[in-house]
């Protein structure tokens, strides 16, 4: 039994210059998309403080996006009326850096990438010049019931 060899063909060759790699252009940069609107999300703004909300089932899926610069007992304490954060904060972390300090003056450091659960009674500032960007789920008043978290820090 003999071997049918399959017969090559070859093309002619094209003139060098169209032989040559068309350059990669490179695509406009797209505004960073942890900063980008949310689709269909309700937009509100609070002393500097971009929050959208959406509901999924009976939680809520929020996005926050801090400035630098921003801390929770210069911004929000005169509006909010308590002197601390007494809101849980359970998601992640997209982008920047923010440092939450408790009642009992334990400071913890979130740095993105990172999941984060901040039970209530805390101060909060973004550390650095890039906006923090947290992507929150919770449960309104019902947070801290309903994800089992503790009422307050505890060691």
């Amino acid at each position: 039994m003999s071997k049918k060899k399959t017969a090559r063909t070859t093309k002619k060759s094209a003139p060098a210059a169209s032989r040559r790699r068309k350059p990669i252009r490179a695509r406009p940069k797209a505004s960073a998309p942890e900063l980008a609107r949310v689709k269909g999300a309700e937009l509100r703004e609070l002393r500097h403080v971009r929050l959208e909300v959406s509901r999924a089932g009976d939680a809520r899926v929020k996005r926050m996006v801090y400035p630098p610069g921003f801390r929770w007992s210069v911004d929000m304490r005169p509006i909010v009326g308590t002197e601390l954060c007494m809101h849980a904060h359970v998601g992640f972390l997209v982008s920047g850096e923010i440092h939450i300090e408790y009642d009992d003056g334990c400071v913890v450091e979130h740095k993105a990438p990172q999941i984060v659960a901040i039970e209530p009674g805390h101060d909060g500032w973004v550390v650095g010049k890039e906006p923090v960007v947290l992507i929150e789920f919770d449960f309104e008043k019902d947070t801290v019931n309903r994800l089992g978290m503790p009422d307050a820090h505890r060691h």
